[in-house]
């Protein structure tokens, strides 16, 4: 049993480290209405990582996370440049962002089919292998997260009012789409190291569920912050104490626990509103 907590603990300080910046992320990605960038993004940061393959880079070396932010990037940038001001938008932008997505992903298909590691990869991509996580990986997120995080902190009023506030921003002459593409980069960094370790539906997961959550009982900034980190640490805990508790894929079943974290807040929400009707 102590054998099991022990091997517990990293996985879940990895999981706290994600949640510090990917549910804060996420009240971006869902003020803006992309909400599947996330997914998009990861899926460049994978078609980059399996990219590599080609050329024989192993999947956890420096040079595979070279190509996957490099790939992550060129993703960043398309999406900058086609986003519009809402007079002009003639398309959804996640029409763009869902062509994207679906490119990548048939293009890594085609590269796996090509590469003897291919379909374990792609595997690996989907779950992510946050059991497995070590110290030394932990720390190295945790670096690049904290100097993410500083940048968005000393940016967040540029960042936030062009979430949050569009056309404030217009009004005000900023180069939206300069803004746009060093947000997303930034974005693709850390998409780009939350992927090889937790998969591309946990990373969805904790980017969108706790935003949505926070999204249905404010519109406070820091309470859409501050709600968000707080039902992704819980939800996070949760996922991870019954994974250890029934033997079940740490993932895959955190995924599940925010799934059901985002159902119980909404009978709560609708709960709550139909006795401020009856009163």
């Amino acid at each position: 049993m102590s054998d099991l907590l022990q091997l517990m603990v990293a996985p879940f300080v990895a999981s706290m480290v994600l949640v510090a910046m990917l549910s804060y992320l996420g009240v971006h990605i869902i003020a803006r209405g992309v909400i599947f960038v996330d997914l998009a993004l990861a899926q460049m940061a994978a078609l980059g990582a399996t990219f590599g393959l080609l050329f024989h880079v192993s999947s956890d070396s420096p040079l595979s996370y070279a190509f996957a932010l490099g790939f992550t990037t060129l993703g960043a940038f398309v999406f900058a440049v086609t986003r519009e001001s809402p007079s002009d938008r003639r398309v959804p932008q996640e029409a763009i962002i869902g062509t994207v997505y679906i490119v990548a992903t048939a293009a890594a298909v085609l590269i796996a089919d090509r590469t003897p590691a291919g379909g374990e990869a792609i595997r690996d991509v989907l779950v992510g292998s946050l059991l497995w996580v070590t110290w030394p990986t932990i720390g190295r997120i945790a670096l690049v997260y904290a100097a993410v995080g500083i940048l968005q902190w000393l940016l967040r009023k540029r960042f936030l009012t062009i979430s949050l506030d569009e056309s404030n921003a217009e009004a005000s002459g900023w180069n939206i789409r300069w803004w746009d593409f060093l947000f997303y980069v930034l974005f693709g960094v850390v998409i780009t190291l939350a992927v090889p370790l937790a998969g591309i539906l946990l990373v969805f997961t904790l980017l969108v569920v706790p935003a949505v959550v926070a999204f249905q009982f404010t519109r406070s900034t820091a309470r859409l912050i501050a709600i968000s980190w707080g039902v992704s640490a819980l939800a996070a805990i949760a996922g991870l104490g019954a994974s250890f508790r029934f033997d079940l894929p740490t993932g895959p079943l955190m995924v599940c626990v925010f799934g059901l974290f985002l159902l119980v807040t909404w009978v709560l929400r609708k709960a709550t509103s139909s006795a401020r009707g009856a009163a």
